[in-house]
Parts: C-alpha cells; structure tokens; sequence
C-alpha cells in the first residue's frame, strides 16, 4: 500500500505521441496507466496529461484526480506524424508550476529534434521551481539520450530507458514517481519497494531532494 506525504501532490505526464512511436503505443499507455495504481485510489494525486503530435498540435488536459477517466483519454490518443515539441512540454510546465506548484513532471518519448541548449534553459527554470523530470526513453536514440539525461540532471530528476525487455520494471518505476509527487522522499522511504529504493538512488545522486 503506498503511503503518500501531506497534502495533495500535482503531477504533469507528457508524451511523445509522434509516428515513431506506434509501434509501442500500446505498451506505453498500458505502463503509464499502471502508474497510477500505487496513488490513484487515494484521491492524493492530481494528474495532467500533456502530448504532442503532428504539425505542432500539443495538447493539456485539466488537472484531475479521477485517474480512471484519464486512462480512457489516452487509449484514445493516435499517434500522428511531426517534431518534437519538448519545448512546449516544458514551458507549459513553467506556466502551471507558477499557477499552483508542480510536485514533478514525467516525459516519455524516444527522439529529440529540438536544440538542446534552448531545452536546457527551460529545464534549469523548472530546476529553480523544483519540478524534477523524470525521463523515460523509447529505443536508444543518443541525442534523445544525451538531451534527455541533461534535462533530468538539470532538474534534479531522473532518466530512465523504456523498452518491451524492461517494462515490468519501468511500470514499478512509474508507480514510484507517483508516490514520490505526494510525498517526496519520505514517501518512498516509507513505501520501501525496491523500485523506491532505486528511484531514491537516482534522486540522491543527482541532488534531489
């Protein structure tokens, strides 16, 4: 059973709804639903979803505790051709995190088109609010992983690779996100799954807190 912080934690989950990765999509909504599982029955948690896709189409939901419905949405999602839209991800988060605080932002995606330093810039801002990212990668594309490995170090975060091989243990990972937004730390610790104890790892390593 998790054992969420204080209060009511605000989670924003982002995905990369581009052509690339249909091959996956369904794996990848079966993985980022089960996220929620740990935390979604006991109403601590607050998602949005964000994705991007085709000719600059990037879309946010509203912010919602019934992760039932937000499930349904995102089976729905198709993915479309186009770029990358990471920017976008990141500036939305900047403008929601200053509405209301933002306890982390999750990003799954598989390739980077944008320019890293413009990235990085927007990632060190979201690194002042306190908003780790933590990054789930599709494949082994290097500059995703390079940019992406950045992005988390620059927000105190994490980055993860996502493929079929690993994917019990990257659901696991999930579930430790989520009730790492209701409680920080302390939730993990509290937890105590080995998942936890790994996600604790990476955060201590990069200087989360």
């Amino acid at each position: 059973m998790a054992v969420p912080g204080e209060g009511k934690g605000r989670l924003i989950l982002a995905l990369d709804a581009t052509m690339s990765r249909q091959p996956t999509w369904d794996l990848a909504c079966r993985l980022q639903a089960e996220m929620f599982d740990a935390v979604g029955k006991t109403g601590k948690l607050d998602v949005q979803l964000v994705y991007f896709r085709g000719f600059g189409e990037c879309r946010a939901s509203r912010f919602v505790a019934d992760t039932d419905a937000l499930k349904e949405l995102m089976v729905k999602i198709d993915c479309r051709g186009g770029r990358t839209q990471i920017g976008k991800v990141l500036s939305h988060a900047l403008k929601e995190t200053g509405r209301e605080k933002v306890n982390a932002l999750v990003y799954i995606g598989d390739a980077m088109e944008e320019e890293i330093d413009h990235l990085a810039q927007k990632a060190g801002e979201l690194g002042l609010h306190g908003v780790p990212i933590f990054a789930f990668q599709e494949g082994h594309d290097a500059a995703a992983e390079m940019g992406l490995k950045e992005i988390a170090r620059l927000t105190k975060g994490a980055w993860f690779r996502f493929d079929r091989n690993s994917a019990s243990t990257l659901s696991r990972l999930l579930s430790a996100v989520a009730v790492f937004a209701t409680g920080g730390l302390r939730a993990l610790e509290a937890r105590g799954r080995p998942e936890d104890r790994q996600m604790i790892e990476h955060l201590k390593g990069t200087g989360g807190t």
